[in-house]
């Protein structure tokens, strides 16, 4: 089939600059994108990266988003660089400005909560703020304005500050067989042959 967007063309919508397939923009190898994840963004698309905080070199942390996502204009990433001392007497970082401090984190080391990762097939709401560590599971929705502190699981609506399950979006029966399938992993004609299913709330029909 020939008639497919193609997952390696950075603008897929005609004379529009403000919607990209991520993965083409993206600059940082510590941030992974799947195919046909989007980012739509007011300004510019590069505000992506720019919107992906604390995110040194020297803690190797990642950024992991899978296939098929739909990520907001102002959806931020804050990654483990921000993370201060909270088990300590101060959370102050002494270490940074030297001189007679440059010995503060001697022996210690700050909190590392690992890679945050986004599933497939997952909608993060405008200015939606995804902390330090966090995993979103496969087809979960987080609402607008949300601070998301804690991981998501599949398949789940979650909104607030902090985030919170609002519900699911199907039985937890019909949440299991949609793991299983994986619909994202398919081929892409296969995928293109069911739309009118994927579009659709009958499971049967791609089962």
């Amino acid at each position: 089939m020939t008639n497919i967007p193609d997952p390696n063309e950075g603008f897929p919508l005609e004379n529009y600059k403000n919607l990209c397939f991520l993965k083409n923009i993206i600059n940082n190898p510590n941030i992974i994108v799947g195919d046909y994840t989007y980012y739509d963004d007011f300004e510019n698309v590069e505000n992506f990266e720019k919107n992906v905080k604390y995110h040194f070199d020297f803690i190797g942390d990642k950024l992991k988003i899978g296939k098929f996502c739909m990520i907001a204009s102002d959806v931020v990433f804050i990654m483990n660089g921000a993370n201060h001392l909270t088990k300590s007497i101060s959370s102050y970082p002494f270490a940074i400005f030297g001189k007679g401090w440059s010995e503060a984190m001697a022996g210690k080391s700050y909190p590392n909560k690992g890679d945050t990762i986004v599933g497939n097939d997952v909608w993060l709401g405008y200015r939606s703020t995804i902390m330090p560590g966090i995993t979103i599971g496969d087809g979960a929705i987080v609402a607008s304005n949300s601070t998301v502190v804690k991981n998501v699981e599949p398949y789940s609506i979650v909104g607030g500050n902090p985030a919170k399950q609002i519900k699911k979006r199907f039985s937890d029966a019909t949440i299991q067989k949609l793991l299983i399938l994986k619909w994202w992993d398919w081929d892409i004609e296969k995928i293109t042959d069911n739309i009118q299913n994927l579009t659709s709330g009958d499971i049967a029909s791609i089962e």
